[in-house]
């Protein structure tokens, strides 16, 4: 799907039941199109300001920033920049509030590898629920239709409900050049 910001579009859909909120896996290939603007590839919540949402989104000085924003947020932010436009960036996020290890709750692969370094790095508390997988709007580009409107193209978009799966899940490394993720 391509999505242009300057046409403020965007994918939405809300579920008719909850799911899982404390395990869930989101998979996407994602290319951008634009630097330096803040850019939401996904949230879920009640779009109102200052009520609960969950987002993964491009920050506009290029890192990736995942937030469970509550009264006390939530958040992990990579220290890594994502600039290359000619790129396709395969991201995965698992969401597992029941792990008992604090900094596995959250994680967040590039190209089939672990994210480790961050700016921010607050994990929720034990069996924390989530925004996503709830009966409020899920939005793919955008956050309450009006705001942080992606600019690219995105593929492959995966919601896995009750599972926390690695990237092999969704890819590989390439058999001749281990260093390409496909």
């Amino acid at each position: 799907c391509r999505f242009n910001d300057d046409d403020s579009a965007y994918m939405h859909k809300t579920p008719g039941s909850a799911g899982n909120r404390r395990t869930w896996t989101f998979s996407a290939w994602v290319k951008r199109s634009t630097l330096g603007a803040a850019q939401r590839i996904f949230s879920q919540g009640n779009h109102s300001s200052g009520d609960p949402m969950t987002y993964l989104k491009f920050n506009s000085d290029d890192t990736i920033q995942f937030d469970r924003y509550v009264s006390a947020t939530e958040k992990i932010q990579t220290n890594r920049k994502f600039r290359d436009v000619s790129a396709w960036y395969h991201i995965v996020l698992r969401c597992d509030t029941t792990n008992g290890t604090a900094g596995d709750r959250y994680r967040l692969y590039i190209n089939g590898t672990e994210e480790t370094s961050f700016s921010t790095d607050n994990n929720p508390s034990l069996n924390a629920d989530t925004e996503v997988n709830n009966t409020q709007k899920f939005e793919l580009g955008s956050v309450g239709a009006t705001s942080e409107n992606f600019d690219g193209y995105f593929a492959e978009v995966c919601l896995v409900d009750g599972s926390s799966l690695a990237p092999t899940s969704f890819g590989e490394f390439d058999e001749d050049s281990p260093t390409i993720w496909k």
